[in-house]
């Protein structure tokens, strides 16, 4: 439990700092619900997701209530489809992203992820079938998130894979060109997924977790912004605000109060459910709303704007003191814990994008130092599907090199061009559409095809 002082200080967190708990997930294992019967496998799934997951909407409420504590998103992860419904075609897997649809309907949650599959090595008839029928899925639901693994730093980089997730990117937003090229945003392509991240849309259960478990992603970048305010006003004998190690400091006592109180709602919600804690994913996931800004923090250490020279240092110093400051608060800390650069989420990065502060080149320089990749960046509607490609296989080369997770959420919006303003809604935020180089030279990398072998370093045995 929080020592009465550090209560205070979470009291005042959540007054004045944004303090939040960003989504409970709820993992269900669907492996017994396996069938080459369609009928019974949908009867399967659907009963075993209502009964789960039936009171975890009310349990969060009352949990919520009982400390104060807003709870934002619930959610389910799902083992992945690809898997579970291996034996169907993709015409089926349209209707069971329909029917994880309707079960997320039915339980009252805000998503449901587990629309899968881990293709890094080479891609099965499942996986085939479950990325041939995303762009429709997609398209056609309104909870259900998509996450394709198709890198790690054991396997390489499955180039074919990467191929055809630029072709299935073009067609989710082609299926969505009235909503800006929304499907995309449900849409995520990594290296190193992590088995148990509770954000979406990468959610998914993965093989080894157990039959339900609970995890909690905490994010509080508001938070963070304000013990660094407060830390640079307390200038020292000589008038000198803090080194950048003592912010270091400051940044980890705040990840280490903000991880408590993610434990605690987590470890109640499963106690109250029945099921097992799993992690507690500390990731400063911000929203489209002024003093929730992972972009402000780099203002609050002297920059003009995030983008700017100076950028990548500071976020790595960002994503290393979260994931210290964590660990130490917890020994169930998993997902991807440290810093997400969201460009539609985030009110701040949005509008240095916006200004020409920062752009494609130097967000990914920067995801070679942060939690996740290029992550919901709109891009023009018209680039190419091989220009998608590529930009997906440099974001998995970094993930891969760097024994990292990364990973690619780029929305390619029909009908728009750099310069105009996209717009999803809620927590997906709105945005500038950045300017892409769509070189032709692209298309003749991407045809090549096969896969980059893993770096010598992934022999570890």
């Amino acid at each position: 439990m929080l020592t009465d002082r550090e209560l205070i200080s979470t009291l005042d967190m959540l007054k004045n700092e944004h303090l939040d708990v960003r989504a409970v997930t709820l993992g269900i294992n669907l492996f017994d619900c396996a069938s080459s019967d369609f009928n019974q496998f949908a009867a399967r799934v659907l009963a075993k997701i209502t009964r789960l997951a039936e009171n975890l909407v009310s349990t969060c409420q009352d949990v919520s209530d009982k400390y104060g504590i807003p709870v934002v998103n619930k959610r389910i992860a799902l083992s992945p489809i690809a898997v579970v419904a291996a034996p169907f075609g993709p015409d089926q897997m349209v209707k069971v992203a329909a029917l994880l649809d309707r079960a997320g309907r039915e339980v009252g949650v805000d998503f449901v992820g587990g629309f899968s599959a881990l293709v890094e090595k080479g891609l099965a008839k499942g996986d085939e079938a479950l990325i041939a029928a995303i762009p429709q899925a997609l398209a056609e639901t309104g909870r259900v998130c998509s996450s394709i693994n198709v890198a790690s730093s054991q396997a390489g980089i499955n180039m074919d894979a990467v191929a055809l997730m630029g072709r299935t990117i073009r067609d989710a937003a082609r299926r969505s060109a009235d909503r800006d090229g929304l499907a995309c945003a449900k849409l995520v392509v990594f290296a190193n997924i992590p088995p148990d991240v509770p954000f979406m849309a990468g959610a998914y259960l993965g093989v080894g977790e157990p039959e339900a478990v609970i995890n909690v992603g905490v994010s509080g970048p508001g938070v963070v912004k304000k013990a660094i305010d407060r830390a640079m006003v307390r200038l020292d004998e000589n008038g000198r605000p803090p080194s950048l190690g003592r912010l270091s400091e400051v940044i980890k006592r705040t990840a280490y109060k903000v991880t408590r109180v993610g434990e605690i709602i987590g470890r109640e919600v499963a106690s109250r459910l029945g099921v097992r804690f799993g992690v507690v994913d500390l990731s400063l996931a911000p929203s489209p709303q002024v003093g929730d800004s992972v972009g402000e923090i780099f203002q609050s250490l002297g920059l003009t704007a995030i983008g700017a020279p100076g950028s990548t240092a500071i976020l790595a110093l960002l994503n290393d003191a979260v994931k210290k400051g964590g660990a130490f608060a917890s020994s169930h800390v998993g997902g991807l814990s440290g810093a997400f650069i969201p460009v539609s989420e985030d009110l701040n990065i949005a509008a240095a994008a916006r200004d020409g502060h920062l752009n494609v080149d130097k967000l990914e320089a920067m995801t070679a130092v942060c939690s996740v990749g290029l992550d919901m960046v709109p891009i023009p509607g018209d680039t190419s599907a091989a220009t998608i490609s590529a930009m997906i296989a440099d974001e998995m080369a970094i993930g891969v090199i760097n024994h990292k997770t990364t990973a690619c959420r780029i929305i390619p919006a029909p009908g728009k061009k750099a310069g105009d303003t996209v717009s999803f809604g809620g927590l997906l935020g709105e945005a500038t559409i950045m300017p892409v180089r769509d070189l032709e030279g692209a298309e003749r990398f991407i045809a090549l095809g096969g896969r980059i072998p893993a770096p010598i370093h992934s022999l570890r045995n």
